[in-house]
Protein backbone atom coordinates (compact mmCIF):
# COMPACT_ATOMS: atom_id res chain seq x y z
CA UNK A 1 0.00 0.00 0.00
CA UNK A 2 2.78 2.23 0.75
CA UNK A 3 4.24 2.10 -2.22
CA UNK A 4 1.36 2.18 -4.48
CA UNK A 5 0.96 5.74 -2.98
CA UNK A 6 4.35 6.91 -3.48
CA UNK A 7 3.94 5.55 -6.80
CA UNK A 8 0.59 8.14 -7.00
CA UNK A 9 2.05 11.21 -4.50
CA UNK A 10 5.25 11.38 -6.43
CA UNK A 11 4.12 12.55 -10.02
CA UNK A 12 1.63 14.75 -8.46
CA UNK A 13 4.41 16.29 -5.85
CA UNK A 14 6.73 17.00 -9.08
CA UNK A 15 3.81 18.49 -11.30
CA UNK A 16 3.29 21.24 -8.25
CA UNK A 17 6.70 21.81 -8.30
CA UNK A 18 7.15 22.41 -11.81
CA UNK A 19 3.45 24.39 -11.91
CA UNK A 20 4.92 26.47 -9.11
CA UNK A 21 8.06 26.97 -10.59
CA UNK A 22 6.88 28.31 -14.07
CA UNK A 23 4.62 30.58 -12.23
CA UNK A 24 7.42 32.36 -10.64
CA UNK A 25 7.43 35.00 -13.44
CA UNK A 26 8.28 38.58 -12.22
CA UNK A 27 5.72 41.32 -13.18
CA UNK A 28 7.07 44.73 -13.73
CA UNK A 29 6.57 46.04 -10.49
CA UNK A 30 7.97 43.68 -9.14
CA UNK A 31 10.95 44.21 -11.07
CA UNK A 32 11.00 48.30 -10.40
CA UNK A 33 10.37 47.70 -6.41
CA UNK A 34 13.30 45.64 -6.12
CA UNK A 35 15.34 47.52 -8.51
CA UNK A 36 16.79 43.47 -9.77
CA UNK A 37 16.24 42.16 -12.71
CA UNK A 38 17.25 38.30 -13.58
CA UNK A 39 19.00 38.64 -17.10
CA UNK A 40 20.43 35.20 -19.17
CA UNK A 41 22.92 35.50 -21.98
CA UNK A 42 24.58 32.34 -24.29
CA UNK A 43 28.91 32.32 -24.11
CA UNK A 44 28.84 33.33 -27.67
CA UNK A 45 30.82 35.55 -28.59
CA UNK A 46 30.55 38.74 -29.94
CA UNK A 47 26.70 38.42 -29.42
CA UNK A 48 26.73 37.60 -24.99
CA UNK A 49 29.11 36.15 -22.70
CA UNK A 50 30.36 36.57 -19.22
CA UNK A 51 33.69 36.63 -18.41
CA UNK A 52 35.99 35.10 -15.62
CA UNK A 53 35.48 38.34 -13.37
CA UNK A 54 31.56 38.05 -14.06
CA UNK A 55 31.44 40.94 -15.94
CA UNK A 56 28.36 40.76 -18.79
CA UNK A 57 29.72 41.82 -22.16
CA UNK A 58 28.38 41.69 -25.88
CA UNK A 59 25.88 43.55 -28.10
CA UNK A 60 23.35 42.02 -26.29
CA UNK A 61 24.06 42.48 -22.51
CA UNK A 62 25.96 46.05 -23.39
CA UNK A 63 23.31 47.29 -25.10
CA UNK A 64 21.09 45.93 -22.15
CA UNK A 65 22.68 47.14 -19.46
CA UNK A 66 22.49 50.31 -20.69
CA UNK A 67 18.23 50.54 -21.07
CA UNK A 68 17.78 48.92 -18.10
CA UNK A 69 20.23 51.05 -16.15
CA UNK A 70 18.04 53.97 -17.70
CA UNK A 71 14.89 52.49 -16.49
CA UNK A 72 16.37 52.64 -12.87
CA UNK A 73 17.27 48.77 -12.54
CA UNK A 74 20.91 48.41 -11.51
CA UNK A 75 20.80 45.24 -9.88
CA UNK A 76 20.92 43.20 -12.85
CA UNK A 77 21.86 38.97 -11.80
CA UNK A 78 23.31 37.59 -15.36
CA UNK A 79 23.18 33.92 -15.77
CA UNK A 80 24.79 31.92 -18.37
CA UNK A 81 23.27 28.73 -20.16
CA UNK A 82 23.42 26.54 -23.47
CA UNK A 83 22.13 29.21 -26.67
CA UNK A 84 19.17 25.71 -26.35
CA UNK A 85 18.15 26.72 -22.86
CA UNK A 86 17.11 30.28 -23.29
CA UNK A 87 13.79 30.39 -24.04
CA UNK A 88 12.88 27.65 -21.82
CA UNK A 89 14.50 29.32 -18.76
CA UNK A 90 11.72 32.40 -19.61
CA UNK A 91 9.16 29.96 -20.05
CA UNK A 92 10.08 28.11 -16.84
CA UNK A 93 10.42 31.86 -14.79
CA UNK A 94 14.01 31.17 -14.04
CA UNK A 95 15.06 34.46 -15.79
CA UNK A 96 13.51 37.90 -16.88
CA UNK A 97 15.08 38.46 -20.33
CA UNK A 98 17.54 37.22 -22.36
CA UNK A 99 20.67 39.21 -23.58
CA UNK A 100 21.97 37.08 -26.08
CA UNK A 101 21.17 38.44 -29.78
CA UNK A 102 18.86 35.63 -30.67
CA UNK A 103 17.56 35.67 -34.02
CA UNK A 104 14.01 36.57 -34.19
CA UNK A 105 11.60 33.83 -36.02
CA UNK A 106 8.07 32.88 -36.07
CA UNK A 107 8.20 29.44 -34.19
CA UNK A 108 10.10 31.84 -31.55
CA UNK A 109 7.35 34.18 -31.20
CA UNK A 110 4.95 31.66 -30.99
CA UNK A 111 6.93 30.88 -27.52
CA UNK A 112 8.10 34.39 -26.47
CA UNK A 113 8.09 37.98 -27.16
CA UNK A 114 10.69 39.82 -28.57
CA UNK A 115 11.73 43.80 -28.16
CA UNK A 116 12.66 45.65 -31.27
CA UNK A 117 15.37 44.45 -33.43
CA UNK A 118 18.55 45.70 -31.47
CA UNK A 119 21.02 44.12 -34.29
CA UNK A 120 21.89 42.28 -37.95
CA UNK A 121 23.80 40.05 -39.21
CA UNK A 122 24.64 37.32 -41.95
CA UNK A 123 26.26 34.07 -41.94
CA UNK A 124 29.27 32.01 -41.96
CA UNK A 125 31.26 28.25 -42.41
CA UNK A 126 34.03 27.49 -39.88
CA UNK A 127 35.90 24.96 -41.50
CA UNK A 128 39.68 23.38 -41.28
CA UNK A 129 43.24 25.14 -41.51
CA UNK A 130 42.86 25.13 -45.68
CA UNK A 131 39.71 24.71 -46.27
CA UNK A 132 40.11 20.92 -47.66
CA UNK A 133 37.07 20.34 -48.22
CA UNK A 134 36.25 23.33 -50.66
CA UNK A 135 33.15 24.20 -48.70
CA UNK A 136 31.81 27.87 -49.24
CA UNK A 137 27.87 28.00 -48.90
CA UNK A 138 25.24 25.45 -47.70
CA UNK A 139 24.41 23.92 -51.47
CA UNK A 140 27.66 22.32 -51.43
CA UNK A 141 25.97 20.38 -48.88
CA UNK A 142 23.29 19.63 -51.28
CA UNK A 143 25.71 18.24 -53.56
CA UNK A 144 28.03 16.40 -51.55
CA UNK A 145 25.83 14.09 -49.65
CA UNK A 146 29.20 12.86 -47.77
CA UNK A 147 29.97 16.09 -45.99
CA UNK A 148 28.74 16.80 -42.50
CA UNK A 149 27.43 20.18 -41.20
CA UNK A 150 27.59 21.24 -37.35
CA UNK A 151 25.18 23.53 -35.68
CA UNK A 152 24.42 24.50 -31.84
CA UNK A 153 21.45 22.69 -30.66
CA UNK A 154 18.84 25.18 -30.59
CA UNK A 155 20.66 27.57 -33.65
CA UNK A 156 17.70 28.64 -36.45
CA UNK A 157 20.98 27.62 -38.59
CA UNK A 158 19.03 24.47 -38.97
CA UNK A 159 16.02 26.26 -40.39
CA UNK A 160 18.26 27.29 -43.36
CA UNK A 161 19.58 23.82 -43.35
CA UNK A 162 16.20 22.10 -43.75
CA UNK A 163 15.01 25.29 -46.24
CA UNK A 164 18.13 23.92 -48.19
CA UNK A 165 16.83 20.20 -48.36
CA UNK A 166 20.16 19.27 -46.30
CA UNK A 167 18.96 16.04 -44.49
CA UNK A 168 19.44 14.69 -40.98
CA UNK A 169 21.92 12.66 -41.39
CA UNK A 170 24.25 15.34 -43.04
CA UNK A 171 23.59 17.39 -39.22
CA UNK A 172 25.67 17.06 -36.20
CA UNK A 173 24.58 18.72 -33.49
CA UNK A 174 26.71 20.32 -30.80
CA UNK A 175 26.22 22.15 -27.49
CA UNK A 176 28.06 24.98 -27.64
CA UNK A 177 30.15 26.85 -30.09
CA UNK A 178 33.30 26.77 -27.91
CA UNK A 179 32.77 23.15 -28.86
CA UNK A 180 33.09 24.14 -33.03
CA UNK A 181 36.89 24.46 -33.29
CA UNK A 182 37.56 20.94 -32.07
CA UNK A 183 34.94 18.86 -34.26
CA UNK A 184 35.73 20.98 -37.01
CA UNK A 185 39.68 20.54 -36.51
CA UNK A 186 39.52 16.57 -35.60
CA UNK A 187 37.08 15.92 -38.99
CA UNK A 188 33.77 14.90 -37.12
CA UNK A 189 32.29 17.93 -39.49
CA UNK A 190 33.17 19.45 -42.19
CA UNK A 191 32.18 22.73 -41.48
CA UNK A 192 30.60 24.47 -38.66
CA UNK A 193 27.90 26.97 -39.65
CA UNK A 194 27.12 30.10 -37.58
CA UNK A 195 26.50 33.59 -37.78
CA UNK A 196 29.49 35.31 -39.82
CA UNK A 197 30.63 37.13 -36.74
CA UNK A 198 30.83 33.66 -34.50
CA UNK A 199 32.77 32.56 -37.01
CA UNK A 200 35.15 35.44 -37.71
CA UNK A 201 35.82 34.93 -33.25
CA UNK A 202 36.10 30.99 -33.19
CA UNK A 203 38.45 31.55 -36.51
CA UNK A 204 41.01 33.08 -33.98
CA UNK A 205 40.90 30.62 -31.24
CA UNK A 206 43.13 28.01 -32.84
CA UNK A 207 45.42 28.06 -36.09
CA UNK A 208 43.66 24.56 -36.91
CA UNK A 209 40.42 26.15 -38.19
CA UNK A 210 39.48 28.98 -40.21
CA UNK A 211 36.98 31.08 -41.59
CA UNK A 212 35.39 29.89 -44.80
CA UNK A 213 36.21 32.56 -47.22
CA UNK A 214 33.96 33.65 -50.37
CA UNK A 215 31.20 32.21 -48.08
CA UNK A 216 27.90 32.51 -49.86
CA UNK A 217 24.60 33.12 -47.78
CA UNK A 218 21.56 30.55 -48.29
CA UNK A 219 19.20 31.08 -50.40
CA UNK A 220 15.92 30.56 -48.78
CA UNK A 221 12.57 31.63 -50.83
CA UNK A 222 14.86 33.68 -52.92
CA UNK A 223 16.11 35.95 -50.86
CA UNK A 224 20.26 35.72 -49.45
CA UNK A 225 19.78 34.61 -45.27
CA UNK A 226 19.86 37.67 -42.95
CA UNK A 227 19.09 37.52 -39.04
CA UNK A 228 17.66 40.18 -36.95
CA UNK A 229 18.78 39.45 -33.60
CA UNK A 230 16.71 40.93 -29.92
CA UNK A 231 15.66 41.01 -26.60
CA UNK A 232 13.15 37.84 -25.37
CA UNK A 233 10.69 38.33 -22.59
CA UNK A 234 8.29 35.91 -21.24
CA UNK A 235 4.85 36.08 -23.22
CA UNK A 236 2.93 36.94 -20.32
CA UNK A 237 5.35 40.14 -19.15
CA UNK A 238 4.08 42.48 -21.31
CA UNK A 239 4.47 45.77 -19.30
CA UNK A 240 7.81 44.76 -18.89
CA UNK A 241 8.46 44.57 -22.49
CA UNK A 242 6.60 47.73 -23.24
CA UNK A 243 8.95 49.75 -21.13
CA UNK A 244 12.12 48.09 -21.90
CA UNK A 245 11.22 48.28 -25.99
CA UNK A 246 10.00 52.30 -25.57
CA UNK A 247 13.76 53.11 -23.36
CA UNK A 248 15.63 50.65 -26.34
CA UNK A 249 14.31 52.97 -28.93
CA UNK A 250 15.20 55.88 -27.63
CA UNK A 251 18.84 54.32 -26.60
CA UNK A 252 19.25 53.70 -30.59
CA UNK A 253 18.99 56.82 -31.30
CA UNK A 254 22.01 57.85 -29.84
CA UNK A 255 25.69 57.01 -30.52
CA UNK A 256 26.26 55.19 -27.66
CA UNK A 257 24.26 52.97 -28.73
CA UNK A 258 26.21 52.71 -32.49
CA UNK A 259 29.68 52.42 -30.68
CA UNK A 260 28.91 49.27 -28.58
CA UNK A 261 27.61 47.57 -32.14
CA UNK A 262 30.79 48.97 -34.28
CA UNK A 263 32.81 47.98 -31.42
CA UNK A 264 31.76 44.39 -31.18
CA UNK A 265 32.59 43.65 -35.25
CA UNK A 266 29.32 45.16 -36.69
CA UNK A 267 28.99 47.81 -39.52
CA UNK A 268 27.28 50.93 -40.50
CA UNK A 269 24.77 48.59 -42.68
CA UNK A 270 24.51 45.76 -40.10
CA UNK A 271 23.15 48.60 -38.12
CA UNK A 272 21.03 50.18 -40.25
CA UNK A 273 19.35 47.17 -41.10
CA UNK A 274 18.23 46.05 -37.49
CA UNK A 275 16.85 49.80 -36.87
CA UNK A 276 15.10 49.47 -40.24
CA UNK A 277 13.48 46.12 -39.53
CA UNK A 278 9.90 45.31 -37.25
CA UNK A 279 9.92 42.53 -34.87
CA UNK A 280 6.07 42.40 -36.29
CA UNK A 281 6.86 41.23 -39.50
CA UNK A 282 9.98 38.93 -39.03
CA UNK A 283 7.22 37.17 -35.99
CA UNK A 284 4.88 36.94 -39.55
CA UNK A 285 6.87 36.18 -41.93
CA UNK A 286 7.23 32.19 -43.53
Amino acid sequence: MTKRLLKLLIPALMLGLVTGFAMAQRSWSEIQESGMVRVVTANEIPYGWIDDAGNANGIAPEVATAVLESLGITDIQWTVTEFGQLIPSLIAGRADVTAASMAILPDRCRQVDYARPNSSYGEGFLVAAGNPKDVHSYQDFVDDPSLKMGIVSGADQIDFAQAMGIPQNQISFINANADAPSAVASGRIDAYAATGLTVANLATSSDRVEAAARFEDPIVDGVPVRSWGSFNFHADADEFREAFDAALGEFQATQAYRDILLSHGLSDGDIDAALAASTEELCTAE
